[in-house]
């Protein structure tokens, strides 16, 4: 899917913007300070699941007056919803939101989203819930923010954004996928070295999400772990990022695997309670079995030619979150990694006996650093990339752009694991289906 040239001061551009300190920032940070004065909208938000994501989605809505004054602006945390008690405690007393409903029941989140005061909705909720979530969203008239995987598998996927893009009598709703590492500044740039020809043709891209988080056997068996509700495992929770930066940053859509995945933690404890995120929960003295994958890797075919490396674990042991991508060509060859998220190594040309990678520290000429730091050097973390996420949605929203990563890029991402698991068990080549 093609995505227009963001204009200068908006999400993607990097170009900076005027913002408001001391004082005057300070009060900007807290929505209640003030009214929105005549040329400042106010934006409700409703979030599905306070989890980890569900509570970082809403921080991240209420930081883009500061961040993003030209957007014109006010995030108000309406509804959250949450079958959780504690979660639903903490989205009023501790992030603001004016009330929170019962989780556990549809019919209870179709009514919050119907609230004439809620605008727009983020989806943080197990996948299994996405679909459901999305479609009542969409009923709703609701443009939303959704987690990836956007669907458990494909079929749910391509439904959602079918469902999305028929909405508003055909005119469609506004989308955003949590596909939150090509926000990052040196993502940008290792575009942009792409895009105008820097590296020559480009000829391979490796990519692999590499983590440990589910490395201790002794790790609870949640809904994660079952394919039913989570899909297939690392597949569509690491790999389908790896999907969406290749496409993203190549601008070539992958379109065939050949693949090879693996069970290598059979059995988990059965958990007592429930877990918010990856969060630690009581265990029971019974074992049931693990559903979905632990492990794969691929190789890929882009349709200009280019050949494609991905690898996926979440249990590699040592891996706290090692995510890089790099891309080679004929002229040079770029490689980032998530671990040190504020640096690209880039290699161009030939260098004699200085021959080799030079390293380029994030700044202000990259991406969207210059909201957040004024010279190069000073680091961004995560929270940041999904508060530029947050930015492109909202001006997706209420400005008609389309800078966000969209539905239609979480099907693609999903094809490309649905088609991952066909070769896996296959053994053979399989073809991602276009989206």
């Amino acid at each position: 899917m093609s995505t227009p040239e963001p204009r200068a001061g908006m999400p993607g551009s990097g170009a900076p913007e005027s913002r408001p300190s001391g004082a005057a920032a300070a009060e900007a940070r807290t929505p209640e300070a003030a009214a929105p004065g005549p040329d400042v909208r106010e934006l409700g938000v409703a979030v599905v699941g306070l989890g980890w994501m569900g509570r970082l989605h809403a921080t991240s809505y209420l930081r883009l007056p500061v961040l993003y004054p030209e957007l014109g602006i006010r995030p108000r945390l309406v509804v959250a919803a949450d079958p959780v008690e504690a979660n639903r405690r903490a989205a009023v007393t501790q992030y603001g939101f004016a009330r929170a409903v019962d989780g556990s029941d549809l019919a209870t989140i179709e009514k919050a989203l119907a609230d004439p005061a809620v605008d727009v909705v983020s989806i943080c909720s197990p996948n299994f819930l996405h679909r459901d979530l999305a479609l009542a969203a969409v009923r709703a008239g609701k443009p939303f923010w959704i987690e990836k995987p956007m669907g458990v598998g494909a079929e749910q996927s391509r439904e959602i954004q079918q469902a999305a893009a028929a909405a508003a009598d055909g005119a469609g709703l506004a989308t955003a996928v949590g596909f939150n590492y090509r926000h990052a500044p040196a993502i940008a740039h290792l575009r942009s070295l792409v895009a105008d020809g820097r590296l020559g043709r480009i000829t391979n891209v490796r990519c692999w999400l590499i983590a440990d988080y589910a490395s201790s056997p002794d790790g609870p068996l949640t809904w994660r772990y079952d394919r039913e509700r989570g899909g297939s495992g690392v597949i569509g929770d690491l790999l389908s990022h790896g999907a969406d930066l290749v496409r993203h940053v190549t601008g070539q859509p992958i379109t065939e695997v050949c693949a090879d995945s693996g069970v290598f933690i059979p059995e988990r404890p059965i958990p007592v309670g429930t877990a918010v995120g990856h969060g630690a929960v009581e265990l029971s003295g019974e074992r049931g079995p693990v559903g979905n994958e632990d492990w794969v890797a691929a190789l890929g075919a882009l349709a200009d030619g280019i050949r494609v490396t991905l690898e996926s674990s979440r249990v590699a042991r040592g891996h706290r979150s090692d995510y890089a991508l790099e891309v080679y060509g004929t002229e040079g060859s770029a490689r980032w990694s998530f671990t040190r998220m504020n640096e690209l190594e880039v290699q161009l040309g030939e260098g004699g006996t200085e021959h080799g990678y030079t390293t380029v520290l994030a700044g202000p000429g990259h991406g969207e650093y210059a909201r957040f730091q004024p010279g190069p050097g000073i680091p961004m973390s995560f929270d940041d990339l999904k508060a530029i996420e947050a930015a492109a949605f909202c001006s997706d929203v209420v400005r008609g752009t389309r800078l966000a990563p969209s539905a239609a890029d979480g099907v693609h991402a999903a094809e490309v694991c649905e088609a991952v698991v066909r070769s896996a068990a296959s053994r053979a080549w399989e073809a991602v289906q276009p989206d």
